[in-house]
């Protein structure tokens, strides 16, 4: 399946910053030589003794054997991390107890061939779902060779190795100061379809050498997740391998935040969530056949799970997105949208604007409203829809693209 460049495609990779403490390389497996492909496949991470780590995985009811692992990994470990190994092509879901043996011969391999504890190792896998490896020690037979190669990680080539409909690697990171000490972050996700996260086929991976205590970070994980990955959407679908981990490993030498009332905290929780919000940006400017990038903000709701529920209601309407794709400034698709979300509203206060271009206002068409200025307004590859419900001061944004005959396309022949 050869696919479009998105129109979102930087023209280059972000040069990323050094994180102390971690190690990485990339290989070919050959998940895809039946395709008739080569490229590397697998990435393979390793971490200083005392990394911390913390993760966020998707709630859906088929979660992959490896979603099931991490989950187990990261309370039997407490949050500590070694090794981190991920694979394309293949997402080890919904594949009962050969997926279990696949991972248990991974973690093996991992655990003789870097001295590490089983539990410390933490395992990805992204593809087709429902297909059993022809031998589960498919992935760990190729452990050795890639722990031969370890070294400084290239953040471009585990970008491009965990792909697998995306059009290009992803990658955002920050190096700051706090407290006077050098704190870098860098960041790698994949994820094009089957996104809507809810913790989208999604993985992503931040790296820090910041000291931070485990249960302090899972909590600000959780938090940050809510305010950016959980807040995209392409298709409206939840992957069974939605992932987000985060690992410190401590090694620039700062003294631990172990408490939210250390200054420091909000400094590092800030860069955080700056990477992550970068990078769930790209995953929605790479959705699958995307010619647009939207953000919809909900505002004047009860509450800000309520504008939310709206944010989505809009974002995953296949009619709305196709209005997108057209430029057709179809606003009474947005009413449509809003009401079928059954949140509270106050109809007769409702209003729409795209971008600066007021369309409704107190529960009907603006007296001057020019479909010319709307129109133009969904010309554009990026813009705005916002909305205001009248019942309340709670807000909340999501952001989406439009839904085009690419996406189709891909889908129609993912398998092949």
């Amino acid at each position: 399946m050869k696919l479009t460049p998105s129109p979102f495609a930087p023209a280059r990779f972000p040069d990323l910053p050094v994180v102390k403490g971690v190690r990485a390389t990339t290989g070919s497996r050959g998940f895809y030589a039946a395709r008739g492909m080569t490229r590397d496949d697998v990435f393979l991470f390793s971490f200083e003794e005392g990394t911390h780590c913390a993760g966020v995985y998707t709630l859906s009811h088929t979660a992959s054997a490896d979603v099931i692992w991490c989950r187990e990994a990261l309370k039997s470990g407490a949050g500590k991390a070694r090794a981190l190994i991920a694979n394309s092509g293949n997402s080890n879901a919904f594949t009962g107890a050969k997926g279990v043996l696949k991972n248990e011969a991974t973690l093996k391999a991992l655990t003789e061939t870097l001295g590490v504890e089983k539990q410390e190792c933490f395992l990805a896998a992204t593809g087709v779902i429902g297909e059993p490896l022809p031998d589960p020690n498919y992935v760990g037979a190729f452990v050795p060779d890639l722990a031969g190669k370890l070294s400084a990680p290239d953040w471009e080539a585990a970008a491009r190795a965990f792909m697998t409909t995306d059009t290009f690697p992803k990658g955002a990171g920050l190096a700051t100061k706090i407290d006077g000490v050098d704190v870098n972050l860098a960041g790698i996700a994949k994820g094009s379809g089957m996104i809507a996260p809810n913790m989208a086929t999604m993985l992503a991976y931040v790296f820090t050498d910041a000291a931070i205590a485990p249960d302090l970070l899972q909590g600000l994980l959780e938090e940050v997740t809510n305010q950016t990955f959980n807040n995209i959407t392409v298709d409206g679908d939840t992957s069974t391998s939605d992932t987000l981990m985060v690992f410190a490993t401590g090694a620039n030498g700062m003294a631990e935040i172990a408490t939210r009332d250390d200054p420091r905290f909000a400094e590092f929780a800030s860069a955080l969530k700056q990477v992550c919000l970068d990078l769930s940006h790209l995953i929605v400017k790479d959705g699958e056949g995307a010619s647009k990038f939207v953000t919809i903000t909900v505002e004047g709701a009860v509450s800000e799970t309520s504008a939310k529920v709206v944010a989505c209601s809009i974002a995953n309407s296949p009619l709305i997105k196709t209005a997108m794709a057209a430029g057709d400034a179809n606003w009474g698709r947005i009413v449509m949208a809003v009401g079928k979300s059954l949140e509270p509203i106050d109809m007769d206060q409702l209003a729409i604007w795209f971008d600066d271009v007021q369309v409704a206002s107190a529960g009907g068409r603006m007296p001057d409203y020019s479909e010319a200025a709307a129109g133009g307004v969904f010309a554009q590859p990026e813009f705005t829809i916002r909305v205001h419900l009248g019942v309340g001061e709670a807000s909340a944004t999501v952001w989406t693209c439009d839904l085009t005959h690419g996406y189709v396309d891909i889908n129609g022949a993912y398998r092949t």
